[in-house]
């Protein structure tokens, strides 16, 4: 029977204790810290002991190139992650980076399996350029999970195809969306089997089309008798964030 491993994953900021002493009071076996992406190789100090230090306990250590001023990426980021740890416990550090890092990890968590946690630190010892922003921990509290409906894996996959087919040259269509879902055996048209192109329209609409236009993720537009489907900047963030589902 394979090990159930706890997992946790930190966006890393000017932080130490923060970071470390949850990995160790749960006794972490891998430990995933998201640096932000230019600052790549230029860890400050105590941010390269901390992960000299992890590593010195026997724990892994996997760094992770993200944009942590960037929410999409953040929850891209953290939602992957948690999907390639399925059968692990995975624990998501909230206080240990920017702002928009702490939102993206806890929505990522709200949208997953994984447990959010704020570790509330013993005191805080500025500046963070030659010290970590705090020291000690207090407690580590796991924050209350609140499951939010993410979108399904057929709307992402649509997403991805307009992302793909649409150009300059050429917009989708909605027979564009019916002939690719039934070519990718997409769950909407496979498991309702339609009997015929008004049914195969319907399902479209129900399933597809018009739950991303009340998102945000779609628009149509009206060319003589068809209508133009084409991605919004809000449906290429979203699918940005839950690609992993394909």
């Amino acid at each position: 029977m394979e090990r159930i491993r706890e997992i946790h994953i930190a966006p890393l900021g000017h932080e130490r204790d923060r970071i470390v002493e949850p990995i160790r009071e749960h006794n972490a076996d891998t430990v995933y810290l998201l640096n932000q992406s230019e600052r790549r190789q230029r860890f400050t100090a105590y941010q390269q002991a901390l992960v000299e230090d992890l590593e010195a306990d026997g724990i892994s250590i996997d760094i992770h190139e993200t944009d942590l001023h960037d929410l999409y990426d953040v929850l891209a980021v953290v939602t992957t992650l948690t999907a390639d740890h399925s059968d692990d416990i995975v624990r998501v550090n909230v206080s240990s980076g920017p702002k928009l890092a702490a939102i993206g990890s806890a929505i990522a968590c709200m949208a997953t399996a994984a447990t959010a946690y704020y570790v509330h630190p013993e005191r805080h010892v500025p500046p963070v350029a030659e010290e970590p922003l705090t020291r000690g921990m207090q407690n580590a509290e796991v924050l209350p999970s609140y499951p939010i409906e993410t979108i399904s894996r057929d709307q992402v996959a649509v997403l991805d195809y307009l992302d793909r087919t649409n150009s300059e040259s050429y917009t989708a269509k909605k027979k564009d969306l019916i002939e690719f879902a039934e070519e990718a055996g997409l769950a909407f048209i496979d498991d309702a089997d339609p009997a015929n192109d008004k049914a195969k329209f319907a399902l479209l609409n129900a399933n597809i089309v018009d739950p991303l236009i009340e998102d945000g993720y779609i628009a149509v537009r009206e060319v003589g008798r068809t209508k133009q489907i084409t991605l919004t900047e809000t449906g290429r963030n979203v699918l940005h964030a839950f690609r992993h589902k394909l």
